[in-house]
This record gives structure tokens, C-alpha cells and sequence, in this order.
């Protein structure tokens, strides 16, 4: 077996259980996977560099797909309502076919930290036979020194292996895809799909498992830091936000999507951002913009002119999940060691399509629990198949696909922080004002990131505030920079009649989705849901 790079002789691929392996190029860096991605026909470069891919039949996660091993260990403790289980047994018959179908291949293996804080880090190893999906984690985790490499042993294992389909009757999944993880073993098993997305999510998923127990609050979410370590966390659902706001050129960035909040503060759990691409404009977002005209960046499912090798970010034919990996430091402002404080604000992000929920609003910690466990954001029509009119969506902790263990867990945790260091609590609205998808507009950026920075920098706190008759928080009357007609959302509204009954809608949403939650919560957080008596009037 051939083998090049930096590594840990005595802990190689034989030592997970690789056999008749063709070859392995250990820890590549970016320049030799794009070569060597570019030799095999994996994508192509852009006129500034920048490698495009496509990846197939699967342009997101495959949610249905993922599987949890339920055995002793497990089975007690992850939250099995909303974690698939698979048998032991189903794992091994897999395990052992994807370690045959690799035999005669030359895979490419990426050492990694998952986690910037040492105490609270673990050590990933990626095992893959596309050089771009190499490329990929690489830009996404974080890198460790050269010296870390000859002495790594991993505390967690992917193989991701796309071409190789699973068999629903022999290993106990779905459809030929499949992403099956052993938290006992601690290995991650990915076949069938080309989507990069499911390597890194694999990593957050561990990773939200392991350090409750620590005390730790794994959290789905962007961050940064403002002067004298004024820390601000952005809870949010794909497409409300995370990565535009939190990078922010007045402020640090600490990461754009997974972060653990310990007893000494925020940490990003990665080393790069996987930013949404479609519709991206140098104007609205030239930080991220300035990432997809760089060397190393992943663009994924973005259309590629043959001709002139530009991107076309307004064209989602492919997809409207188009997205960007790269590095952290591509960003001016981001953080150099991925560190910070603890928070001083938390922003719960929704993309409210329903066009009901106001630009900001302050949050009791009550309503932030409340508001943390229901995870709301919806979905706009026209973006998936039979989607033709608003449809509310609730990942609880912002991140359902990727909990393991019961809400209750997490939201405790974060309900204990909260109290605990005095933390303020907003929910913003970064979806429609004025009507419904269709008849309102976009809530306006420059608007968005003005409310922000007056919550940010507590200028806020001392505004003149009503309180919203239906949710319940409290909202600002006027902000400084900011039109006032918009805080209002309900005197957006030609029809005020239509207004009132789309709120009473979305409020009874809201309180049939938490009745799952209702055990598992206090009086307070229970008193904390919309009145919907009062929606109805």
C-alpha cells in the first residue's frame, strides 16, 4: 500500500480495520486535493479559483437516512422519537461491506479537530475517496499543527465511501443512502451520498451527545465578539441567517454554524463557515462574497458558466441549497483561535414567512426557553416540491437533526446559563414584513442589522417597549435608523382583518407543537406560549 503525508505510523487505516487498501494520502493540504480532485473530473476550477462541484441526486442532508446503533449504552439515553435506531448487529454487516467495497482504492484521510477549546475538543479522521470532500472537511474543521499529526489517534472515525449503496434489508437502513452513527464505537459510516454536508453535521452530532455530560451546551448556532469580549450567539434554522449577520465587520467572528458554551465561554466546534450561496451579492454580504472569488473554497451545486468559468448565484437550478466551505481565516475578521467569552446576548433567529412575528423582540428567560425548544422558522413556497403557501417549521434547539440526546436536556442547560450570567434574550424575524410570501417583501437587511446593533450594544434596553398581545414579548416602539412602521407588523398589513387571523394561526401552531414539551418543563415556560384567546379575539 502506497501512503504519502504527514501521519501516525502506528495508528493508520489497517489499525480501524482497512485490508488490501490500493493506497492513502494522509492530510493533504489544499493545493495537491484540488490537483488531484481536478485530475479525477470531481469539479472544476473558477475563473478566481475556487472549486465547483455538483453532487448529484442529494443536495442536502438526507434527514431520513441517518440512523443512531441503539444498544446498552444508548438506549437509555438518546432521545429515540427523533433519532432512527439501528441494531449492532445491521452496524457490523455494514461496516464490514463498506471495508470491502474500499479494498483496491487509494483513499484520501484528513486528521482533524472537531472543537477549538482543548479541553472540550476531540479528534476527528475522515476516511473518503473523493479528494473533494478531503478538501472539504478540511476547510471545515480545524487544522492541527504539523508536530499534532505524527502522535494523532482519533477519538472518532467517518468513512465516507459515496459510491457505495447500502442495502435496506441487509443493514437495517432506508434506501441505498444511509449515514449510520455508532456513538459506542465512536464511528460514523457514509454512503450513497455526495453531499459534503453530512460529514461535518456528523461531527456536530457526536459532539451534541458527548458534552452534556460535561456541562457543556452544545449549541446550532454563529457568534462574535464585539470590543471587550461583548459576545453575541445567533441560534437560528438554515436560511434564517446565522452566517450573514454574524459576520459583521465591526465585530469578531468566532464561527457561522456549531458552537459548545463551557464554564469559560464560547468555543467554535469548527475552522471554517458553510455559507448559503444563492441569490449572494457583493453588496448585501461582501465578506462572503470575497470567500467564492478565493483558492480552496468548495462552491456546491452553483451554476458555472462553461465559457467565462463565473458563478452564477441567481441561478438555482440545481438547487436553491447552494453553498460555499472555506476557512476561517477567509473571513478579515474572524478569530484566530476560535475562543471567547461568555455571552451577553443570545438572538434567536426565525425566517417568519407567515410575516407575523415582528423585526425584534426582547425575551423574558421564560420565553427563551419556550422559544429555544419550539425552534420555529418556515418554509417559503416555491422552494420545495408542493410547497405553494407558507408552512411553519419546528426544529427544537434550532437543530432537531442533530440531538441526540431529549430537548429538555439542552434547553435546561441553556435556561441555566442563562439565569446563571444575567444573559438577554431577542427573537428576530429575518422573514417578511407587510403580508405573506407573495404579497409582503423581505424584511430589509439594513433594517435587521440596525436592530441588531442597538440590541448589541444595549442601546435597546432603555427604548420604550409594548408588549405583543399574542406572544407576549416585549417589542421597541422606535429605533434609531429604523422605520418605524416596520416594528409594527400588524400596521404592515393592508388587510389588518387577514393579519389577525394568520397570527391566530401561527399561535396555535406554536401551542400544538409544544404539548410534547409540556412534561418536561416548568409552570413558567409553560405560561411563557401565546395567549390564544387573545389571537382568536
Amino acid at each position: 500500500m502506497k501512503e504519502t503525508g504527514l501521519r501516525n505510523s502506528a495508528c493508520g487505516a489497517d489499525t480501524f480495520g482497512f485490508r488490501n487498501l490500493a493506497g492513502v494520502h494522509w492530510n493533504d493540504i489544499a493545493a495537491i486535493l484540488v490537483e488531484r480532485a481536478t485530475a479525477r473530473g470531481e469539479g472544476q476550477l473558477t475563473a478566481h479559483g475556487a472549486f465547483a462541484v455538483e453532487t448529484g441526486q442529494h443536495t442536502g442532508r438526507s434527514a431520513q437516512d441517518k440512523f443512531v446503533v441503539r444498544d446498552t449504552a444508548t438506549d437509555p439515553v438518546v432521545w429515540w422519537d427523533n433519532n432512527k435506531p439501528m441494531a449492532p448487529e445491521k452496524f457490523e454487516t455494514l461496516y464490514r461491506d463498506m471495508l470491502a467495497f474500499a479494498e483496491g482504492m487509494t483513499l484520501h484521510a484528513q486528521d482533524l479537530y472537531g472543537g477549538a477549546d482543548p479541553e472540550n475538543r476531540i479528534k476527528v479522521r475522515v476516511f473518503t475517496d473523493y479528494a473533494w470532500h478531503a478538501l472539504f472537511i478540511r476547510n471545515l474543521l480545524i487544522r492541527p499543527a504539523s508536530e499534532d499529526l505524527k502522535d494523532f489517534v482519533p477519538d472518532m472515525t467517518i468513512v465516507d465511501l459515496p459510491g457505495f449503496k447500502a442495502d435496506p434489508a441487509r443493514h437495517g437502513c432506508r434506501t441505498e443512502t444511509v449515514i449510520a452513527v455508532d456513538f459506542t464505537r465512536r464511528v460514523v459510516l457514509i454512503a450513497g451520498t455526495s453531499y459534503a454536508g453530512e460529514i461535518k453535521k456528523s461531527v456536530f452530532t457526536y459532539l451534541n451527545h458527548i458534552l452534556p455530560e460535561k456541562g457543556v451546551m452544545p449549541m446550532h448556532c454563529s457568534a462574535n465578539a464585539g470590543e471587550g469580549d461583548d459576545v453575541a450567539v445567533f441560534f437560528g434554522l438554515s436560511g434564517t441567517g446565522k452566517t450573514t449577520l454574524s459576520a459583521d465587520p465591526n465585530r469578531t467572528l468566532i464561527g457561522d454554524d456549531e458552537h459548545g458554551w463551557s464554564p469559560r465561554g464560547v468555543f467554535n466546534f469548527e475552522g471554517g463557515c458553510y455559507a448559503k450561496t444563492i441569490r449572494l451579492s457583493e453588496e448585501a454580504e461582501p465578506e462572503i462574497y470575497n470567500t467564492t472569488r478565493r483558492f480552496g473554497t468548495v462552491l456546491e451545486n452553483v451554476i458555472i458558466d462553461p465559457a467565462t468559468r463565473m458563478p452564477d448565484f441567481d441561478d438555482g437550478r440545481l438547487t436553491e441549497n447552494t453553498r460555499c466551505a472555506y476557512p476561517l481565516e477567509a473571513i478579515p475578521n474572524a478569530s484566530e483561535t476560535g475562543l471567547a467569552g461568555r455571552p451577553r446576548n443570545i438572538i434567536m433567529l426565525t425566517c417568519d414567512a407567515f410575516s407575523v412575528m415582528p423585526p425584534i423582540a426582547k425575551l423574558t428567560p421564560s420565553q427563551a426557553m419556550y422559544h429555544f425548544l419550539s425552534g420555529y422558522t418556515a418554509k417559503v413556497a416555491g422552494t420545495e416540491k408542493g410547497v405553494t403557501e407558507p408552512q411553519a417549521t419546528f426544529s427544537t434547539c434550532f437543530g432537531a437533526p442533530f440531538m441526540p440526546r431529549h430537548p429538555s436536556v439542552y434547553g435546561n442547560l441553556l435556561r441555566d446559563l442563562i439565569a446563571r450570567h444575567n444573559v438577554t434574550c431577542w427573537l428576530v424575524n429575518t422573514g417578511w414584513t407587510g403580508g405573506v410570501t407573495g404579497v409582503g417583501r423581505r424584511m430589509p437587511i439594513a433594517a435587521t442589522r440596525a436592530l441588531l446593533a442597538a440590541a448589541l450594544d444595549g442601546s435597546l434596553a432603555d427604548a420604550e417597549m409594548r408588549v405583543d398581545p399574542v406572544f407576549g414579548f416585549e417589542v421597541p416602539v422606535a429605533v434609531r435608523g429604523v422605520d418605524s412602521a416596520i416594528l409594527d407588523p400588524r400596521s404592515t398589513w393592508s388587510d389588518r382583518a387577514a393579519y389577525d387571523a394568520q397570527a391566530a394561526k401561527l399561535a396555535t401552531m406554536f401551542a400544538d407543537n409544544f404539548v410534547k414539551f409540556e412534561a418536561h418543563v416548568d409552570a413558567d415556560v409553560k405560561l411563557a406560549a401565546p395567549v390564544l384567546a387573545q389571537a382568536a379575539e
